[in-house]
């Protein structure tokens, strides 16, 4: 029986929910999220006032906390660690709102993993919670999905260039951001153990199709692994806004690749059964130099068949 199954009697201590969590058991996190979620909001409060940022604040750390549960050594210190979290997670914020420089930066990228710890995806893949995360990640509708995906698992992090993809105002990708973390964190507090969708076969799936469609183009500047994916009503929205069907794509991509000599260079595949983002770096020819260097592929599915393309060039 693990810990988020103990019925009656005393509630287990931090200690055997942070073995259990790091185990792979949600319900474990959830609950310890739960016994310290009053001193975590607390401490979000004291540094940002009675305000929607410390509600915001408080469900950043519990993501944090899924990412990194598994680098916590001392399974006594949990209160400590989570509310260290939301400390820098609001130190973060206020260095984001404010000229005046936020002492001891180094905590905030301790905190965050910024910089010098592995991107989120591969966290997941490393822990037993990947799982859980994706299957929870599923359940949400996919505007809040695809937020979540861009901003936790895809270079393009900052709310100016996701609206910017999204086509939405920054404020829409807040508010959808702070509706998505809402989500999970009530996901998590009441997860209940069950079989989980395999992430990983699903990730592998998409980035199989990318690697077989990067070389479809590169060597006939068409999307030949995707034919059979495409849907017969399927469209595609470009950087500067234009739409077109499918067989302009092809046609682009041949003279692109073919004629003018771009490459692509495929950097990440993220995958989700609704959503799913490529991320490919672009090598322009010698005669076009300033032309962008990075593309993102944001394909919309519906039952495995892509509905919609977009593409957006993120900003160097």
């Amino acid at each position: 029986m693990t810990p988020s199954e103990h019925l009656g009697g005393a509630t287990p201590p931090d200690r055997d929910l942070v073995h259990a969590a790091q185990a792979g058991d949600a319900g474990s996190l959830g609950l310890l999220l739960a016994r310290h979620r009053a001193s975590m909001h607390a401490v979000a409060v004291a540094l940002l006032g009675f305000a929607p940022d410390a509600e915001d604040a408080v469900q950043e750390a519990a993501i944090v906390a899924l990412r990194r549960i598994g680098d916590l050594r001392d399974p006594d210190a949990a209160g400590p660690w989570l509310r260290a979290v939301v400390r820098n997670e609001c130190r973060a914020r206020l260095r984001r709102t404010s000229a005046i420089p936020v002492a001891e930066v180094a905590d905030v990228i301790a905190a965050k993993g910024l910089d010098t710890a592995p991107d989120p995806a591969e966290i997941l893949d490393r822990h037993a919670l990947g799982d859980w995360v994706w299957t929870a990640l599923e359940e949400l509708s996919p505007v809040l999905r695809l937020v979540v995906l861009l901003r936790y698992f895809t270079d393009l992090t900052s709310y100016d260039e996701i609206a910017a993809l999204c086509g939405t105002p920054v404020g829409t990708v807040r508010s959808r951001l702070s509706q998505a973390r809402g989500k999970l964190a009530e996901k998590l507090a009441s997860a209940a153990d069950r079989t989980h969708d395999d992430a990983r076969a699903l990730a592998t799936l998409h980035r199989g199709l990318a690697e077989q469609t990067m070389e479809s183009y590169r060597y006939s500047g068409r999307a030949d692994v995707l034919a059979e994916r495409w849907s017969p009503a399927t469209h595609v929205d470009w950087p500067a806004g234009k739409r077109t069907g499918v067989r302009y794509l092809e046609a682009a991509f041949d003279r692109d690749l073919l004629v003018e000599g771009f490459r692509f260079e495929l950097r990440n595949v993220v995958a989700s059964r609704e959503v799913v983002v490529w991320e490919t770096g672009v090598q322009p020819p010698a005669h076009r130099p300033s032309c962008p260097i990075a593309m993102m592929w944001v394909f919309f599915l519906d039952a495995g068949r892509i509905e919609r393309l977009r593409l957006y060039h993120p900003r160097a």
